[in-house]
């Protein structure tokens, strides 16, 4: 029951972050396409949407990296696998807001590169997070097999969907740091950026 009621709020946050997300990034994108139609010097300045970004994205991996901590010690009964997951989330969650508000003072576009080194630590650490679980879950799951039929068939979806989740995720957050440190005077960085928020939140 405690589980049960556990996941539940779990849940109901994340929904509500990414709502409020969601809501966030449409009006950045009236903001942009509509309030400032032809006026191309908007561009320049990011609106709060984007540096709330890396804030919401670094919650929400961290709720989705600690319930998988919690699954991997359930599947495993080991604590050690858990507690590197939680000892490379929290960091990794710190750095992403430590990324977001330093984003939120900056403010100007082209001052960006400014926090390249934190950027970059903060998705290396994201990527290096998501490819563990991804791993330990694959080896876990493959392990459990029984060779009966029915069971080792749904034990393969959710090692496809552990290596999907872990792949997209990790896909988004490369392309995130590549562009935001090849383009970083432009927006085009938050094509991968937006988007990782709702692959973590598909986990649960």
């Amino acid at each position: 029951m405690i589980y049960s009621n556990f996941v539940r709020c779990m849940v109901a946050f994340l929904f509500a972050l990414d709502t409020l997300h969601s809501a966030a990034v449409i009006y950045m994108a009236w903001y942009y396409l509509v309030t400032n139609y032809g006026q191309p010097s908007a561009l320049a300045y990011g609106v709060w949407p984007y540096p709330f970004t890396p804030i919401g994205t670094a919650c929400t991996a961290l709720i989705t990296h600690l319930f998988l901590s919690y699954r991997i010690w359930r599947l495993t009964n080991t604590k050690f696998l858990s507690g590197i997951i939680v000892a490379m989330a929290i960091p990794t969650f710190a750095l992403g807001i430590v990324c977001g508000v330093k984003a939120w003072i900056i403010h100007v576009n082209a001052d960006m590169p400014r926090i390249s080194n934190i950027v970059t630590a903060w998705l290396s650490m994201q990527v290096a997070t998501d490819v563990f679980i991804t791993a330990i879950l694959s080896i876990t799951l493959s392990r459990a097999k029984t060779g009966y039929g029915p069971m080792d068939t749904v034990l393969r979806r959710l090692i496809r969907g552990a290596i999907q989740t872990g792949l997209f995720a990790s896909i988004f957050s490369l392309g995130d740091l590549i562009s935001f440190l090849t383009l970083p005077n432009t927006n085009f960085y938050g094509m991968f950026a937006i988007p990782i928020g709702r692959i973590y939140t598909n986990v649960n």
